[in-house]
């Protein structure tokens, strides 16, 4: 799958467009009738759901945009969603995962998105085929590796966009977002603020059991599916080498094939990790051509079969403790 920023395959426009929300506003402005009184929030993919329901609480309606099991690079929307976001009080993304979520908040949604990218630092897209550092390299600095795909609209290199991947980061979102929904909602506004601090802390929490779990390792360096883990590299203080780029679903070439095992070898790398939503044939080879086994590190991008967004990031402190050798 290609990135295509003014994807909008799923997108209504039109008559088409007119009757739908049409429809939805004769039944009631979205966040009243259909919730309750509730105002409605749309969230993007899980883990902004899974944020937006801790801060929302019962006093919000909080809808995802992407199903689970559902590669949310790949979604599009329907036309009934794309009415949902028209009048919905806030759709919370993150800029540069999902073009089709991008184009529909810019269109439909103006003024009433948040994009949880523009809360925190962000690190820059990796663009084209990367050399894998050699024996120079400063793993300390938390570089990352990866044939990344660009996800800016203008075609520049754009921003890497998988911020939830750094509890610290995402617990700077919580508490932004915890202003955003008083904004749209005053009436809730100290109860958003109160459960943003409180999600803000269990993240805190999170991002302390990894700087000590990852404290002390053999290796700093790890093999991944895809680049998607760069803001967990950057604030642990470890190498990744992305197989695939930013983007799933990019075919690695021979050439990047071929220093990936390159680096595994020199490092004696014991895991290739994979991941859940994507293929993990790559992955297989690459490890038996390097004598490593695969293991799982999730990029919670769907919900997990069992437990949330925590419960997930916490099996990956656990795989990279075994996979870096941690003690």
């Amino acid at each position: 799958m290609k990135f295509h920023p003014l994807r909008t395959a799923g997108l209504v426009t039109g008559a088409a467009l007119l009757t739908v929300t049409g429809a939805a506003c004769g039944a009631g402005s979205t966040g009243n009738a259909a919730s309750g009184g509730k105002p409605e929030i749309l969230a993007a993919f899980y883990p902004l759901q899974w944020l937006t329901e801790r801060v929302g609480g019962t006093a919000a309606q909080v809808t995802g945009l992407t199903n689970p099991g559902v590669e949310p690079h790949d979604v599009e929307l329907t036309p009934k969603q794309i009415a949902a976001l028209t009048e919905a009080r806030l759709t919370v993304y993150v800029k540069g995962i999902q073009p089709a979520v991008d184009e529909a908040v810019e269109q439909h949604a103006n003024g009433r998105g948040f994009d949880a990218t523009t809360a925190v630092t962000t690190l820059p897209a990796t663009s084209g085929e990367v050399e894998p550092h050699g024996d120079d390299a400063h793993p300390e600095e938390g570089h990352s590796e990866g044939d990344g795909h660009d996800h800016s609209a203008d075609g520049e290199q754009g921003h890497d966009p998988h911020i939830w991947l750094d509890p610290s980061r995402l617990a700077t979102v919580a508490v932004k977002l915890g202003d955003k929904l008083a904004e749209v909602d005053p009436a809730g506004a100290q109860g958003y603020r109160e459960r943003a601090g409180a999600a803000a802390k269990e993240l805190t929490t999170l991002d302390q059991e990894f700087t000590k779990g990852l404290a002390t390792c053999g290796k700093r360096t790890i093999v991944t599916a895809h680049a998607a883990f760069a803001y967990l590299a950057d604030r642990y203080k470890f190498e990744q080498v992305g197989i695939s780029g930013i983007d799933p679903d990019s075919e690695p070439s021979p050439a990047r094939l071929a220093q990936v095992a390159e680096v595994a070898k020199r490092e004696k790398i014991n895991t290739i990790f994979t991941e859940a939503l994507v293929s993990p044939k790559v992955a297989d080879v690459l490890a038996r051509e390097v004598g490593a086994k695969t293991g799982v590190l999730d990029p919670v991008e769907s919900k997990p079969a069992s437990g949330d967004y925590l419960s997930a990031m916490r099996q990956n402190l656990a795989a990279l403790r075994t996979a870096m050798e941690c003690t």
